[in-house]
């Protein structure tokens, strides 16, 4: 049995407490729940409340408010009193507590929960290189049982719950000497606080661990539950991603984070964490929970089943080397490489070649490199011969797509007289052995690679998901828990494969998944569906070859792939930004920052770009990027080289063009390519 959950190949939720957060219950029988934040100065009451009730009347289910000192504090009563006559005293509030304990104390009496941050709750930052000794730690433990205690007596009198919400890059330096800025390090300051808080017998407690990097969040919650089945907790999870960022790129890593951990029925209540105003998160989150639910209700008990992948540390899966063509490889130190369909029948090669070359330069420094003809575009085999020629310098190979019952030799009449290489596709089972000897033997008389489907002994082959009616059967003979997603099918794919000392790659096809409940946004659901699939694959180290076959036009095809790629942190073709979401703390105007500075760096492939709207959210919890802008204070920037502030207090109206100068300073910049029509 898995550490962390049943099983990873078939979803079942995990068995949790549940947590009342006034009238609404998280976790045990209850639905996820769905969270957001306040983006208002927490003073301001009337927006503060305006804009409580935008989130609940948009379906959020539990409203976060920021109190970074006790005047904010004090002012929860009176927004939680309004909020309340306005008709919304069924909906919870939250204050949201970073370094102190007397803001805590004052919001406690005014709203259902109080979330802490471990990291910075009670524990002053010096980030000194220390070595602490057993009774050093010791009596830090003891000064934070202190400081801690109190919240928690007066959490259990008044009946309130509390969230220990810790943050990838805002450990205390207790932890970050003992365990280091690591996913271990997040569980054990959970850890501390939650062993304080059952001394004193109270229980009503939420979980969260959340980071930037999604590969670092899905890890740490992993290790959180594990730890907690190891000391007999059963606490409910609030996911989350945070500082995702803003538009395609946020819903992406969000998507893959929380939809990850989801699937492997982990978490009670999630917030999609955009920089955008909050009631754009509730239908991404409404959309990510409704897809997970309706499959937590497929099967109503799931057999332990365990595999071969360490949950616990990332690592790629070891592949053999396959040249695709003159540019484009598989291997094991090679990113997975995409794979783009063609959205018309071949018969309209001259469109598609059009397409192709035309879009080329759109995707920036990501390229299109193999193209994709389905078997349901095959309507001249002869037309395969005009497609390849018409393509050749726009893509750097071609995919054919077999029907089972189409003869390979009445292909290979149709191969085309050019050096583009061409492969072709086609799936077998186990029990397909004879036939699938025949094919290759067949691919290599007329000189195309293979492209195999399931098989034991496809060593010189891509493999590509088995169909949904195959068990894959064991080296043993004996048939494992049969996977009711189509992540389950990968894993237990690249189970069998090491079973098998298959080394052949993997390709993940996105097919094209079942439309959201009460979802109004195709686009939003094939987003998701290719988030969720590619990303939790590839943040399990598998894939190496990706295509998102459910969009309809090639140029969005392509771009989504990328996407999805650089989300999950394995290809990465753009700057990566980390924005927080904004909230009562903010500094600045967080949408039109990112944006703007997104126009004018956005072509710096591979550097990270934090955009904080305060210090709390600065030196912390944008953890590993190379450069920061922090709001300082009003109208003024702190400029960061990952975690040392180097500039500061620059007036806002100079940040942006200073934070160039530190790029170029430090050999990263590179001026933009011109724009050149096509």
């Amino acid at each position: 049995m898995s550490s962390y959950c049943v099983s990873r190949f078939a979803t079942q939720r995990r068995v949790s407490r549940e947590v009342l957060v006034g009238s609404v219950g998280v976790g045990g029988d209850n639905p996820i729940r769905i969270q957001s934040m306040t983006t208002t100065l927490t003073q301001d009451v009337v927006a503060t409340v305006k804009q409580s009730i935008a989130l609940a009347e948009s379906g959020c289910e539990i409203v976060r408010v920021t109190a970074p000192n006790k005047p904010a504090a004090r002012a929860l009563k009176d927004i939680r009193a309004q909020f309340s006559a306005a008709g919304f005293s069924h909906i919870p509030l939250v204050a949201d507590i970073h370094f102190l304990p007397n803001a805590a104390m004052e919001a406690v009496e005014h709203v259902e929960k109080v979330r802490v941050n471990p990291g910075n709750y009670a524990d002053n930052k010096k980030f000194a290189v220390l070595e602490y000794t057993d009774s050093e730690y010791n009596a830090e433990l003891q000064r934070l049982y202190e400081s801690f205690s109190p919240l928690v007596k007066r959490a259990k009198e008044l009946g309130r719950s509390l969230r220990i919400g810790t943050n990838h890059g805002s450990l205390s330096d207790r932890i970050m000497n003992r365990y280091g800025d690591t996913p271990l390090g997040m569980v054990e300051s959970a850890l501390e606080f939650l062993r304080i808080a059952q001394s004193h017998g109270f229980y009503d407690m939420i979980l969260s661990m959340k980071a930037s990097n999604p590969k670092v969040m899905i890890e740490a919650y992993r290790l959180l539950v594990q730890h907690m089945d190891k000391e007999d907790m059963a606490y409910p999870l609030h996911l989350g991603v945070t500082e995702a960022g803003d538009g395609e790129d946020g819903r992406i890593k969000s998507a893959i984070g929380i939809g990850s951990l989801l699937m492997d029925g982990l978490g009670d209540t999630i917030r999609v964490s955009l920089t955008e105003d909050p009631v754009y998160e509730i239908p991404v989150a409404q959309a990510i929970a409704n897809k997970i639910m309706a499959r937590w209700n497929i099967d109503a008990h799931i057999e332990p089943a365990d595999d071969s992948i360490d949950p616990f540390h990332f690592q790629r899966r070891t592949i053999s080397e396959i040249q695709l063509s003159k540019l484009a490889k598989l291997g094991p130190k090679e990113p997975p490489t995409v794979i783009t369909p063609v959205t018309h029948p071949i018969s309209e090669y001259v469109t598609i070649a059009a397409e192709a070359k035309t879009s080329r330069p759109s995707f920036g420094d990501a390229k299109l490199e193999g193209l994709l003809v389905k078997a349901d575009k095959i309507t001249d085999l002869e037309k395969l011969t005009e497609l390849c020629q018409a393509i050749n310098g726009a893509a750097e190979f071609v995919v054919v797509e077999l029907n089972p019952k189409l003869p390979l030799d009445e292909v290979s009449l149709a191969l085309p007289p050019s050096n583009l290489p061409l492969a072709v596709l086609r799936d077998f089972g186990d029990e397909d052995y004879n036939d699938y000897k025949q094919f290759v033997h067949l691919c290599s008389q007329f000189r195309i690679r293979p492209i195999l489907g399931l098989s034991p002994t496809a060593s010189d082959g891509i493999l590509s998901e088995p169909t949904a009616d195959t068990i894959i059967t064991m080296h043993s003979g004996i048939t494992p828990t049969r996977p009711n997603h189509r992540i389950g099918y990968y894993r237990q794919l690249a189970d069998r494969l090491k079973h098998w000392k298959n080394t052949s790659p993997i390709w993940i096809r996105n097919l094209g998944g079942t439309a959201t409940p009460k979802s109004s946004s195709p686009f939003l659901d094939k987003l998701l569906d290719a988030s969720i699939l590619t990303g939790s694959l590839l943040c399990d180290g598998l894939g190496d070859m990706v295509s998102i076959e459910s969009e309809t036009d090639l140029v969005r095809s392509t771009r989504l792939t990328y996407n999805v790629l650089q989300g999950a942190g394995s290809r990465i073709t753009k700057t990566e930004f980390v924005a927080c979401p904004s909230c009562g703390r903010t500094l600045f105007d967080l949408q039109s920052t990112t944006q703007r500075i997104r126009e004018k760096t956005g072509h710096l492939k591979g550097v990270k770009i934090a955009i904080m709207g305060c210090i709390v959210n600065g030196p912390g919890e944008m953890a590993d990027a190379d450069f920061g802008y922090v709001g300082g204070a009003p109208a003024k920037i702190n400029l960061y080289v990952g975690k040392t502030c180097v500039k500061y207090n620059i007036p806002q109206a100079e940040a942006d063009e200073r934070l160039i100068d530190l790029i170029r300073e430090h050999g990263k910049w590179v001026d933009p390519k011109p724009v050149t029509a096509n």
